[in-house]
């Protein structure tokens, strides 16, 4: 691995060398991923060179995947990037040795403590509350003697060969500036509107192929309006090409959150450094300009809505989120909308007074938070004030805030020992996983202990208790005191009015009472392998657990693999298969059983909240609807394994019982979001319960991978010369037992028309937000309407963009947004997807996937110990090679396909020597050996990287063998951009927009006048 402490800016494709603003400078990325990377085996070598640039040897041994060089951000193929491209760095530049950490180095991007104190003037058009971007005393230039494209952003020599750009040449590069690029630090001392870019054209129209000339997408058999002919596949928008750019760049540069007003694409991993404005990954707006009227955002048909992830995890190298306490008073708040301190606040009156950027009520400084301020009205404290300064941070509150005692968290185990769970191995998998996930799987580090006796590889903070109960028809509760030889085991056969048997020993420490545990979850299979009961009882083992959480509030992790049909709350088939396609088909998508929505309030109430794991052994059917919904109004998440096979998914399985038990979680939670004066909050997306519109939302518990999407909608207008701003505060209890207030700062700048709005438009929150409204109205509405309705809303807002904001163009041409060109790819994945998919398919399915999207928000090391992954391609057959092997992911599943005509080599240095044919491969392996072979370490580095990059589902590997597995049917479903889950083919997906587009711009001037006329003859 190379060393990190050196940060590179060589100079194309770089803000700091932008000549408008000689003295911006801003800091090169630390490394973002560091995975437990496969060293590269004894006698292979591996230059920096990327692969773009030059394939592997083996490749065409292999006759693998194709290794064409992949437009990128300064990729061989294109000279276009996520930002413009910069003069090329001059000769004889100086080398820097900069060796702060990433935390530092950051600092100097904006306000950190070591700034000068020299303030510039102030203009009146300056709304950030002070929020200066100070410039850094100096940059990182390029190490001397460093060849530029050695990290991987090649010199102006690699595009040599290619025709030269018919573009205008600008400042900035060879071709003209798109909104895409135009992510410029901001000005320093200016207000948050984003600068207007050099006049280009906006569509991306103007530039299909990414290089070169840039010819509109053109029907291939004329331009008539009335005849749109077929689009020719190499130029329509490609999902990959858009990633792959931005992901490249950002492996080497940090993104500020003040300067640029286009945050990178939702599924690239990034390093954010927090200005004032919080960092994307807490909270994403749909639109970064926002129209000042309703009619003006009417007319993009765009959602003004923002995504929030407040408790999403960081990424190494960033600086953490400040933990501040204001001691018995709390933080200070704004009297009239109940607003937090944030930096877009201004102090006036000497610093007496503070103004509300929210509802600009001037409120009274409290004498212990008073500080004056200086001539230009900033407080002189604001650089060591981190409210004033980061956009995301904590607040310790006082015991008005508290509704119980804050404790640490309590985690209790619900056991299926059905008799399914013990027949599949599913009882035995769950019980390793729940040891993996308290103590690891590594013996010499659980044996290690730190001078105080206590483990050294702690997972849970300390305060953390862990708790098991058992269930099948009877619930069986579990002494775990440190003290005894071994668990002693209570059954409770009174299902109908269960009660907590025991006052000391249900929750102990895990690490005090480890000997106890892991002896109980060992035994567990055979104590119960003679009793196997086939009939659950679900429910009343719920409420026994929520009568033990009641006190203190926790987190239930619950197994179950069989339908529930014993004692209260039983449930029987609903999913007959008889209503699919139906009206009312939307029935089995919820639940109406009193029962169990009882103890879903109940229990977030109690701020109590649940994850369920469910294996439908053979397929067979849960009842997710049902089920689900107490982990879904919980603020829980359902783990569902449609058909578990042990050998295949037990590390699936545990893999994400460890990620469950060790992600960030908070309990007894409460959010509000507030906007500024003009604005309201219209409806809120996601797991959680409100009882009116209005109030607090309420979680039992929410975790890192939890989201939020919130519509807003306008209550009067906005002052364009004003920015538009947005807090959301989240009340919760910590793991570790301390009461906090998380805060998120977003801010906007505001402008008269949609024009604006749609040069800063984030596609990926878009996207988000219209996910999450389809699948909040699944129990409201038919499938088929939810799909009419995801066409009509993509229509509108292609339609909108070509009537009011594209210009003229030939009718005939298709005419993207630029920031929305894959908008139909996206949506075209959704009417693919399991939730709205046509045709028949499994209701716990689609529950499930419709639940988790109101939720959600190759090689070896080069010489930045970045992991050099090779360029992804498009979801279609059509670039499946002959003899190939892929590797195709989700987010929730990932499947190795392998040819049928797979070279044997590849084969053995794949999976080993004893490999030599298809049929050799175990169809249930789940990871890769460890070999000796480059290869190997390639495909495992890759499977690792992408396992960072996902949320809750964990990554593990599953066959799809040409012509052996059945699982070739899911490989064939995921390839997305072919006609396939009953819906079209990208191309032909987007001749059917574009018709749509048409009828919309087109059909209205002709039809207009004649209508007009129609009705006067009428009238007449």
């Amino acid at each position: 691995m190379s060393d990190h402490q050196y940060f590179y800016a060589l100079g194309q494709q770089d803000p700091n060398n932008d000549p408008n603003r000689p003295n911006l400078r801003t800091q090169p990325a630390a490394p973002q991923f560091n995975p437990q990377v496969a060293s590269s085996p004894a006698g292979y070598q591996q230059a920096g060179s990327s692969y773009s640039n030059h394939a592997p040897s083996y490749s065409q041994a292999y006759a693998g995947t194709p290794q064409n060089a992949q437009p990128g951000y300064g990729g061989t193929g294109q000279e276009q990037g996520y930002f413009p491209q910069q003069g090329a760095q001059q000769a004889g530049g100086q080398a820097g040795d900069n060796t702060d950490g990433p935390v530092s180095q950051m600092g100097g991007l904006g306000l950190g403590a070591g700034i000068s104190s020299a303030v510039q003037g102030r203009k009146k058009k300056d709304r950030h509350a002070h929020h200066v971007l100070e410039t850094p005393a100096s940059s990182s230039p390029a190490l001397g003697g460093l060849q530029q494209g050695a990290m991987g952003i090649p010199n102006q020599s690699l595009n040599a060969n290619q025709s030269q750009s018919q573009a205008p040449r600008t400042l900035y590069g060879s071709q003209p500036v798109t909104p895409a690029m135009s992510q410029f630090p901001a000005q320093a001392n200016a207000p948050f509107s984003p600068a207007n870019p050099p006049s280009s054209n906006l569509e991306y129209a103007a530039r299909p192929n990414f290089g070169g000339s840039n010819p509109p997408i053109m029907p291939s058999s004329g331009a008539s309006g009335s005849q749109p002919g077929r689009v020719d596949p190499e130029q329509i928008p490609s999902i990959p090409r858009s990633r792959d750019g931005p992901a490249q760049y950002y492996l080497d540069h940090i993104y500020p959150t003040m300067e640029h007003h286009l945050p990178p694409p939702g599924a690239v991993p990034f390093l954010a450094h927090d200005q004032g404005n919080s960092s994307p990954k807490f909270a994403r707006l749909t639109l970064n300009n926002i129209p000042s009227s309703s009619e003006s955002l009417t007319t993009t048909g765009l959602p003004l809505g923002l995504v929030l992830q407040p408790l999403a995890p960081l990424q190494a190298g960033e600086q953490p989120i400040p933990i501040l306490d204001f001691g018995e008073t709390g933080p200070p708040r704004c009297r009239r909308c109940r607003a937090y301190i944030n930096p877009f606040m201004t102090f006036k009156s000497g610093g007496n007074k503070f103004v509300c950027n929210m509802c600009n009520f001037p409120n009274e400084v409290s004498s212990e938070y008073f500080a004056p301020t200086d001539p230009m009205g900033v407080r002189v404290d604001r650089n060591r004030r981190h409210e004033l300064t980061m956009g995301t941070v904590e607040f310790m509150v006082p015991k008005e805030y508290w509704a119980k005692e804050p404790v640490g968290l309590r985690w209790l185990f619900l056991v299926d020992v059905g008799q399914e769970a013990l027949n599949k191995g599913f009882l035995e998998s769950f019980c390793e996983g729940i040891i993996g996930a308290l103590y690891g799987e590594d013996e010499k580090l659980e044996a290690q202990q730190n001078g105080d006796g206590e483990a050294s590889n702690r997972r849970l903070p300390p305060g953390s208790k862990v708790g098991i109960i058992t269930f099948d028809k009877e619930i069986y509760f579990y002494n775990l005191n440190a003290g005894l030889d071994q668990a002693q085991m209570m059954v409770m056969p009174d299902i109908e009015d269960p009660f907590v048997p025991l006052n000391d020993g249900l929750f102990v420490d895990p690490y005090e009472s480890k000997a106890v545990i892991t002896s109980l979850l060992t035994q567990l299979p055979t104590l119960f392998s003679q009793v196997k009961n086939p009939e659950p009882a679900l429910l009343p083992t719920l409420n026994a657990a929520l009568s033990a959480l009641s006190a203190t509030g926790g987190k239930i992790v619950c197994s179950l693999s069989a339908l529930p049909t014993w004692g209260p709350g039983r449930l029987f088939l609903r999913d007959d298969g008889k209503i699919h396609n139906t009206e009312n088909e939307k029935k089995l998508f919820t639940t109406e059983h009193p029962g169990w929505r009882k103890t879903a309030g109940k229990m977030v109430e109690s701020g109590v909240g649940v994850d369920f794991f469910m294996a439908a052994v053979g397929g067979g059917y849960l009842d997710v609807a049902t089920i689900g919904h107490v982990a879904a109004l919980s603020g829980g998440e359902n783990f569902y394994y449609p058909n578990f096979h042990a050998p295949r998914d037990s590390l699936k399985l545990s893999q994400e019982i460890k990620h469950t038990v060790n992600r960030e979680t908070g309990y007894q939670a409460l959010m509000k979001v507030r906007c500024s004066n003009g604005l309201q909050v219209s409806s809120y997306h996601g797991n959680f319960q409100q009882h009116t519109f209005g109030a607090d939302l309420e979680f039992g518990v929410i975790d890192a991978d939890k989201a939020i999407g919130i519509m807003f909608s306008y209550d009067g207008k906005l002052d364009s010369k004003l920015d538009a701003h947005f807090q959301s505060a989240l009340l919760y209890t910590t793991a570790s037992g301390q009461r906090r207030v998380r805060c998120c700062n977003v801010v906007a700048s505001v402008s008269e028309g949609g024009m604006e709005s749609m040069k800063f438009v984030d596609q990926d929150a878009v996207v988000n937000m219209i996910a999450k409204e389809a699948a909040t109205k699944m129990i409201e509405r038919s499938l088929k309407d939810i799909r009419a309705a995801l066409t009509e809303k993509t229509v509108d807002i292609l339609a909108g963009y070509r009537k009011c904001f594209s210009g003229s163009h030939p009718p005939g041409q298709l005419v993207l947004p630029e920031n929305l060109k894959e908008l139909s790819m996206y949506t075209l994945g959704l009417l693919k997807s399991r939730a709205f998919k046509g045709g028949n398919e499994p209701t716990d399915r689609r529950t499930h996937d419709m639940r988790m999207l109101k939720s959600m928000g190759d090689g070896f090391p080069n010489s930045n110990g970045h992991l050099q992954v090779p360029p992804t391609i498009r979801a279609s057959f059509s670039r499946i090679e002959e003899g190939g092997a892929y590797l195709v992911d989700n987010g929730q599943t990932c499947l190795l396909w392998l040819h049928s005509q797979v070279s044997p080599n590849l084969l053995i240095d794949l999976f080993g020597s004893s490999h030599e044919t298809l049929q050799s491969i175990d169809p249930f392996t789940s990871s890769l050996p460890i070999l000796e072979t480059h290869l190997n370490a390639q495909v495992r580095n890759i499977i690792q990287y992408l396992s960072t990059i996902r949320g809750s589902k964990a990554l593990t590997l599953q066959m799809a063998r040409q012509g052996l597995d059945g699982a070739e049917y899911e490989f064939a479903r995921q390839l997305v951009e072919d006609r396939n889950n009953e819906a079209q083919s990208y191309v032909d997906w987007l001749v059917h927009v574009h018709r749509h587009i048409q009828l919309e711009v087109i059909l209205p001037g002709f039809l207009l006048p004649q209508i007009h006329q129609l009705s006067t003859l009428v009238a007449k």
